[in-house]
């Protein structure tokens, strides 16, 4: 039935939009609504989202609270993490409803949930009650479903609508949607900018403006159900980060290397000036960019304009194709490539794309590898395949200096003559 409504139901049809509302109150009725008896912070945004919620989370536990998590990368309840297999940010309502149940029979009191446009869109979300909604940024996606940035952002809001009017909003004072939203009722509206004071006192191990504006977005959602900010600051020194979101891999190899969920030209161009201005003279960037395919299509000559922009060395690779030819995809990215102002190269598979960055890196070179973050799957036509880009380069980055050792080893000597007449074969 899915597959019919696909086909002839356009993906905000009023019947289409009601077949999948009913799957959600099939589901909070199934597990007898479990976010009534849960504190409910949500979080949408463009980028930035798992990071935020990983974050809140962390000050959420370090100060004592039952606390869970959803997100596209993992799913937490209290300390058990466990990895989205499903790489989305809002997946099937059944299996939100299934894991709040599961955090209220764990014993937990609070939960951070990631909210996609797409789930909101199509009610997927409903019956998850937050009582605290925060967003982190807007910049062009998904325009494809959305049709217009107006749209976007006007689905974005749909999280803070949520509220029916109560609860607390947290808005971004640096986002042009501030205003926007801040026309939504609520009982209670907080905000952040990188302006604030209280921005030069965050302290966190992950590099990145754009991580200073996810931990205010962390610090007002704490302040939001009653912690104390210089309480949440300590909390957040001992946040080590997201597996996949700007995650340093250290196999002892003499450059570094970030794996990062980098999607959005937006995303692209936050996190490679970031690392831009980290790199000491003499150095360089090296990166491995790509797009996702059946979406993002207007975006893909940008991320090679922003690549070129800031990048020393560029390999466009494949991604996450789905149903799209991969070859059509990287051609895409590399018509925004200007190759007179940086070194660039296709190389389609994406094993050997991260061997060639690791062999063309010397030291104290930044290599960053974007698109697939924690992912342990990569789409393509017929499916879902295994790619765990963490592990991967990780056993890359071991090849590579086992091959190094081996050539610094010194000449093996030949063995000494036997001067002895002793026949030694009997």
């Amino acid at each position: 039935m899915l597959n019919i409504l696909r086909t002839f139901l356009s993906p905000r049809n009023v019947l289409r939009l009601a077949w999948h509302q009913s799957k959600t109150c099939i589901a909070a009725m199934l597990y007898r609504f479990p976010a009534r008896k849960l504190i409910v912070i949500g979080i949408t945004g463009t980028d930035g989202k798992t990071t935020t919620v990983g974050m809140i989370a962390h000050i959420l536990r370090i100060t004592g609270i039952q606390v869970g998590a959803l997100s596209t990368a993992f799913f937490r309840a209290n300390d058990l993490i466990e990895w989205n297999a499903t790489q989305k940010t809002s997946p099937s309502p059944f299996v939100i409803q299934h894991f709040l149940h599961r955090l209220v029979a764990k014993g937990c009191t609070h939960t951070v949930i990631e909210y996609s446009s797409h789930g909101l869109v199509q009610g997927r979300t409903l019956f998850t009650w937050p009582s605290v909604a925060a967003i982190t940024n807007t910049s062009p996606e998904h325009l494809d479903y959305h049709g217009t940035m107006e749209q976007y952002r006007k689905d974005k809001g749909k999280l803070f609508r949520m509220l029916h009017g109560k609860g607390t909003k947290i808005l971004n004072a640096d986002d042009e949607t501030y205003n926007q939203y801040l026309q939504i009722p609520s009982e209670r509206t907080l905000s952040y900018s990188l302006s604030d004071p209280i921005a030069s006192k965050i302290s966190i191990s992950i590099p990145g403006k754009f991580n200073i504006e996810n931990a205010l977005c962390a610090l007002r959602c704490a302040e939001a159900i009653g912690i104390p900010t210089q309480q949440s600051l300590e909390a957040l020194r001992t946040f080590a980060g997201i597996p996949g979101r700007m995650e340093c891999i250290d196999e002892g190899q003499p450059f570094t290397v970030f794996i990062d969920f980098t999607v959005t030209p937006a995303a692209y161009e936050k996190t490679l000036s970031a690392i831009r201005l980290t790199l000491t003279a003499g150095h360089r960037l090296l990166v491995l960019a790509g797009s996702c395919g059946d979406r993002m299509r207007e975006n893909r000559h940008l991320i090679g304009n922003i690549c070129t922009e800031f990048a020393d060395i560029i390999v466009v690779t494949n991604e996450d194709p789905y149903t799209e030819d991969p070859e059509k995809i990287i051609n895409e990215v590399w018509n925004g490539i200007d190759q007179k102002m940086v070194e660039a190269h296709r190389i389609p598979d994406r094993r050997k794309a991260m061997t060639f960055l690791f062999r063309k890196a010397e030291p104290g070179d930044i290599v960053l590898l974007c698109g697939k973050g924690s992912d342990i799957t990569m789409w393509i036509a017929s499916g879902q395949i295994p790619w765990n880009e963490r592990e991967i380069t990780r056993e890359l980055l071991r090849d590579l200096r086992c091959e190094s050792e081996k050539r610094s080893r010194p000449p093996r000597q030949p063995p000494e003559e036997h001067t002895s007449n002793e026949n030694w074969h009997r």
